[in-house]
């Protein structure tokens, strides 16, 4: 199955945040599509090394991305409610306009990089 691929200008360009023992790394970059009589923001996360990749990226940039969404079932314990969490996790993007020019970054699988995380280094 291929990789999904959504269109949007930056709109928020967050830190790098790093969870757990292991060091598991994530950064929220937000595109912003314009829909008709409404805005559409769509949080995109780069994770491990292809948070670095962010890094020539701008507010105001148009990219297109690629992105696998991933799920994942939470429960504190036997006797909590159960929660799910949906995550379009980017696996790479191409710069439309802005920046430097056309550029494309293409990171690892999402099954890769959470395989490295334990359940209690999940960022959620």
């Amino acid at each position: 199955m291929s990789d999904a691929k959504v269109r949007g200008v930056v709109h928020v360009i967050e830190e790098t945040k790093t969870y757990g023992q292991k060091g598991f790394r994530k950064r929220l970059v937000v595109l912003e599509q314009e829909k008709g009589s409404f805005t559409n923001y769509v949080p995109l996360e780069f994770t491990r090394d292809a948070c670095d990749s962010v890094d020539q990226l701008q507010v105001g940039d148009e990219i297109e991305a690629d992105y696998v969404l991933s799920g994942r079932r939470w429960q504190r314990d036997a006797n909590s409610e159960v929660k799910f969490f949906l995550n379009a996790e980017a696996t790479g993007f191409r710069l439309l306009s802005g920046g430097d020019g056309p550029t494309e970054i293409v990171s690892g699988s999402a099954n890769d990089r959470f395989a490295e995380a334990m359940d209690d280094d999940a960022p959620f």
